[in-house]
């Protein structure tokens, strides 16, 4: 049985700030939560992690550059001990699933009332998980269904092309992609071609179209 830790250290990433404040206040409020660090992106928020190592990392599911999907996935990875806690405005089930596979332990829909996040933050820093109520019950049932099952094709995306496919949704050119990643021109250009071919979409507007889709970028981003 896993003991909580005597205080819950959280690392909050949310990209709206007035929002972020709002839910640092409802975690600070908490007994025996602390709220060590805030992150406006995906990058500030791995940087977060790995500078103060909580229990619980709060992260907003859609943020600019990377979003929160592949942020879970990294933190799975390279901080396996750090339980996460989605932040969502959507209960549909692709979102849920993706959040899910990639190692989220929570998924709270930002609507969810103070005690509800109180709730899954305790849950998980105990080792357990939590999905808001009003996820729809079809939801859980599917992702439990498909668990081992047939992927999206962007499961078989590396890292990388998914970063790329974010960044591209979000109306980057080659060369602001080279140099926010610190990558060659050259180097994008393949990672591009690579994740077309394996999505076999052509276009950026179908980049786009299917990124919205993904939960990479939320529709009116």
């Amino acid at each position: 049985m896993i003991h909580p830790p005597a205080t819950i250290h959280v690392v909050l990433a949310e990209d709206h700030a007035l929002v972020r404040a709002g839910f640092r206040a409802l975690l600070n409020a908490i007994p025996g939560v602390e709220v060590v660090a805030e992150a406006g992106d995906g990058r500030e928020a791995l940087s977060a992690v790995a500078a103060h190592l909580p229990d619980v990392a709060v992260l907003d599911i859609t943020m600019p550059g990377l979003n929160g999907i592949e942020v879970i996935a990294r933190l799975h990875i390279e901080f396996p001990q750090v339980r996460v806690v989605c932040l969502s405005m959507h209960d549909n089930e692709e979102y849920v699933r993706q959040a899910l596979r990639a190692g989220a332990s929570g998924y709270l829909l930002k609507d969810s009332s103070p005690m509800e996040l109180e709730l899954a933050v305790r849950a998980v820093a105990q080792g357990g998980s939590y999905l808001s109520p009003t996820v729809s019950r079809h939801v859980v049932s599917d992702y439990v269904r498909r668990g081992g099952g047939d992927g999206e094709p962007s499961d078989g995306l590396t890292s990388r092309q998914r970063e790329i496919l974010q960044l591209i949704a979000e109306g980057q050119t080659n060369q602001q992609m080279a140099a926010s990643l610190s990558l060659s021109i050259k180097t994008i250009e393949t990672h591009r071609a690579q994740l077309m071919d394996r999505l076999d979409i052509h276009d950026v507007a179908g980049l786009v179209r299917y990124a919205i889709r993904s939960g990479l970028i939320p529709a009116d981003r």
